[in-house]
């Protein structure tokens, strides 16, 4: 099924409507592109109620949670729309994601253990620097879960919380470019190099590596990526 649209059915199980129908929800809008051009953004409760099987009641609490997380807007006699992001707000996002990074690379090479830093090594592809990997979708999650592993390493709850807020729109930013081979295989080479630092506990530069290395994104997103 399409990534553009949500791919939700059916209701079960014991654990309240009102839950199954929130994690549904939103676990069917976090695999969506909502940044591609034809991403299916508006949809009504009849719609939803019919699809998932159950009464209006607990999909509107449901759909209250998400609207106070910011994923999804209600707006009376309209609709429910996802809630997609300005590109001005994206740029600020990944600035913010920059900051907060890098503060975690940092902390990595005075908390984290050893075991922890290796495990880094499997989230680098090296086949993406003579040319793009077969499977997109894969060398997309492996990118990412580099970029969490650094702030899970950190051991900073704080860090994790705060972009926990804005995974969701970063993850669906780098999906909308993963396709750019230049761009992979320079994200590729900078992984590798953060490594490196990282197994040497030079805090020093692998802050500054990882700021620069997000700031890279940041920038081609401003000059390339058409998100109006």
């Amino acid at each position: 099924m399409s990534e553009n649209r949500l791919n939700i059915g059916p209701l079960g199980g014991a654990v309240s409507l009102r839950e199954r129908a929130y994690d549904a929800m939103k676990a069917a809008i976090v695999q969506m592109d909502i940044y591609a051009p034809d991403a299916e953004l508006k949809f009504d409760e009849r719609d939803l109620s019919a699809r998932f099987g159950v009464s209006r009641t607990p999909l509107r609490q449901a759909l209250a949670l998400l609207d106070n997380e910011r994923l999804v807007k209600i707006v009376a006699r309209r609709g429910i729309f996802i809630v997609r992001k300005t590109k001005a707000e994206i740029l600020d996002m990944i600035a913010v994601w920059a900051a907060l990074e890098s503060t975690a690379a940092r902390l990595v090479t005075e908390v984290a253990s050893d075991a922890d830093i290796e495990a880094l090594h499997a989230l680098v592809d090296p086949r993406a620097l003579t040319g793009m990997p077969e499977d997109l979708g894969a060398y997309s999650h492996a990118h990412i879960r580099f970029h969490q592993a650094i702030i899970e390493a950190s051991r900073s709850s704080y860090i994790s919380d705060i972009t926990n807020g804005l995974f969701f729109h970063m993850r669906a930013i780098r999906h909308r470019i993963i396709g750019d081979r230049d761009l992979a295989c320079r994200c590729v080479e900078d992984r590798s190099q953060i490594v490196a630092v990282l197994e040497r506990r030079d805090g020093d530069r692998a802050e500054r590596l990882v700021r620069e290395h997000t700031l890279m994104l940041r920038d081609h997103v401003a000059r390339y990526v058409d998100l109006n």
